[in-house]
């Protein structure tokens, strides 16, 4: 009988982690929790159905439940919330969000692979019903119905990092009036200045509204829009907000469980991804590393 391994999320590093050790190990038993319904999608391409670039919303699903289970014999349980973490016991608490009971599942290996989330930032209507994140499909779903539903309208994208320019620029090509706002003097913050000027030129040239070193302090509601408005008085209007501005490593249960943590706040891990519990591994977005170049923990 071999090793029983749970992991704790799905998408890149859960269910890559599941395909490849069922390639490694034909006997293990293997778990696979996540607690919503799609446990491998193509994330980055979510701006581009968005733009409508990508036109069938079935190529973002790269592997269902179902067919992960069937073709690599995995017990794929979607709607399955990791709670805690019990370390002494090696057993994990399981909430079964469909049912709402919760039981403990074993295990001799556990992976932890919760990626991140999308940071909010402290302002005023940061949390509002037209204020949307693209972190998941759900977030996709929820930003391509108020863009079909107002097929005419305006968005306001704050963030100039790379998921704020690839929204900005589908929400373009879809038709849609784009504001960009960026806190800094330029998108790209690794650019180089020049190479950035080049890429605020063609923004505007696409008809863009650009709004650098601007910073947000609030948003409001505006009748059946929004109103977003700026540290110099200024206001920008839409009918919607994508924010777009950075995320953090998802560590809380980690953290609960006593698992040591990095000093950029992700789970600290050795060159095998071993956690400080030599029973518990983590991977993906969760997890520090560090620098080839330096050695210096990076995230």
């Amino acid at each position: 009988m071999g090793k029983k391994v749970v992991i704790v999320g799905g998408v890149a590093g859960g269910a890559s982690a599941a395909a490849r050790l069922r390639r490694l190990d034909e006997e293990a038993e293997i778990v696979l929790l996540d607690r919503g319904d799609y446990v491998s999608f193509a994330n980055c391409g979510m701006p581009y159905y968005l733009g409508g670039v990508i036109t069938d919303r079935q190529r973002l699903l790269v592997q269902t439940a179902e067919s992960l289970a069937r073709r690599f014999r995995l017990d794929v349980r979607t709607r399955h919330e990791a709670v805690r973490i019990d370390r002494d016991r090696k057993e994990l608490e399981v909430r079964d969000l469909r049912q709402g009971r919760t039981y403990r599942e074993p295990y001799d290996v556990l992976i932890l692979a919760p990626g991140s989330v999308p940071v909010r930032p402290k302002i005023p209507g940061a949390d509002g019903p037209r204020v949307f994140v693209l972190h998941n499909i759900p977030d996709m779903d929820a930003i391509a119905d108020i863009a079909a539903r107002r097929p005419a309208g305006r968005a306001v994208v704050i963030g100039g990092g790379l998921i704020g320019l690839e929204m900005a620029e589908n929400l373009r090509h879809r038709g849609l009036g784009v504001e960009l706002v960026e806190a800094a003097p330029q998108v790209l913050a690794n650019l180089d200045r020049e190479m950035a000027a080049l890429v605020h030129a063609h923004l505007r040239r696409q008809g863009i509204g650009l709004h650098l070193a601007a910073k947000v302090t609030a948003v409001e509601e505006a009748g059946e829009g929004v109103k977003v408005v700026l540290e110099d008085g200024r206001t920008l209007e839409g009918d919607f907000v994508l924010l777009a501005v950075g995320v953090r490593p998802e560590v809380e249960l980690a953290r609960e469980a006593g698992l040591e943590l990095g000093p950029t706040g992700a789970i600290a891990v050795d060159e095998q991804l071993r956690t400080s519990d030599p029973s518990i591994y983590a991977i993906g977005d969760a997890v520090e590393t560090r620098s080839l170049i330096t050695g210096l923990p990076i995230w």
